[in-house]
């Protein structure tokens, strides 16, 4: 199939998760309940965060920016998904599987990045705490959330090029116009793209993974010199909450992207994406929330406002 047959290729066609009615009917209650606890979830801890200017700290404005990419990255993929639940035609036009790709690597890369912020910052706090106003100023945490949100997005804009490829099949083994489900669909050889894909997770996971590490080495070291039982409590219990998320992400993210393809299969590759997608914005705002006293503290006080 030449590359002008690619204009033909009007839509898509998303097998989804299960082709049984009474299935996708009882998939589209769990996750429409799921989908909107994530929502109101971070977009409550914006609003706390805004409302108390205690949380005006470094740590609470990149949590408040991980909240905001949350909410972008599941409506970049779910809403789509509780249509085609509903409906007999599982299709999606092309443009519209381009831009749904964009959004969700887009979204996904900043939440690597903003955690290796977080660790950053955690790792002032506990390491430099008499130089922590001096060090994490807000010119810094603006040029590091800005710098998160512009490599997702250039890292996006590199990896939809894949749609620039000629197109031999339209029907998509996933529930989204996911990467690797999208570049199975060319008709050319994409060894080169395979290498690609490899190259950009190993930049993108593997080396803020690495950096991640290094802060919480850093932390482990510090917490290790203390020999105050109660600044070891202070210092770990800071932290928690954040290894916790970073686990989950990181976890993720390697194993949906930086395995082989020819080992992975489309129902694996479904289920990762799954908790990525869904699971893992759910859990941010209850992690952090439920371990972390100042966020609890201020919900308490405005909801009984």
């Amino acid at each position: 199939m030449g590359r002008e047959d690619q204009t033909w290729m009007s839509e898509f066609i998303l097998l989804g998760l299960s082709s049984c009615w009474e299935t996708q009917v009882s998939l589209f209650v769990l996750f429409l309940a799921m989908y909107l606890m994530t929502v109101l979830r971070n977009f409550l801890i914006i609003l706390l965060i805004r409302l108390d200017s205690r949380l005006n700290t470094p740590m609470y404005v990149f949590l408040s920016i991980l909240s905001f990419v949350d909410i972008c990255y599941i409506n970049s993929t779910v809403p789509q998904m509780f249509i085609h639940f509903l409906s007999a035609q599982k299709s999606i036009p092309f443009y519209s599987c381009v831009l749904q790709l964009f959004i969700s690597l887009a979204m996904s890369s900043p939440e690597l990045f903003l955690l290796e912020a977080m660790a950053y910052d955690r790792c002032v706090a506990v390491c430099r705490p008499l130089h922590y106003a001096v060090i994490m100023h807000g010119g810094l945490c603006l040029g590091l959330a800005a710098g998160c949100l512009l490599a997702g997005f250039t890292n996006s804009l590199m990896q939809t090029i894949i749609f620039q490829l000629p197109l031999c099949h339209k029907v998509v083994h996933h529930f989204a116009c996911e990467m690797l489900a999208v570049l199975r669909l060319t008709c050319v050889d994409i060894s080169f793209n395979k290498v690609m894909v490899a190259i950009s997770g190993f930049l993108v996971m593997m080396l803020t993974c690495f950096l991640v590490l290094f802060s919480y080495g850093r932390i482990v070291a510090v917490i290790l010199c203390l020999h105050s039982a109660q600044g070891c409590h202070k210092a770990s219990g800071t932290c928690a909450s954040h290894l916790i998320v970073v686990s989950m992400c990181f976890g993720t993210a390697i194993f949906t992207y930086l395995r082989p393809m020819a080992g992975s299969s489309a129902e694996q590759e479904k289920m990762v994406t799954l908790f990525y997608a869904v699971v893992t914005p759910m859990l941010n705002p209850l992690i952090y929330s439920l371990r972390n006293k100042e966020v609890m503290s201020t919900s308490r006080r405005v909801l009984g406002k």
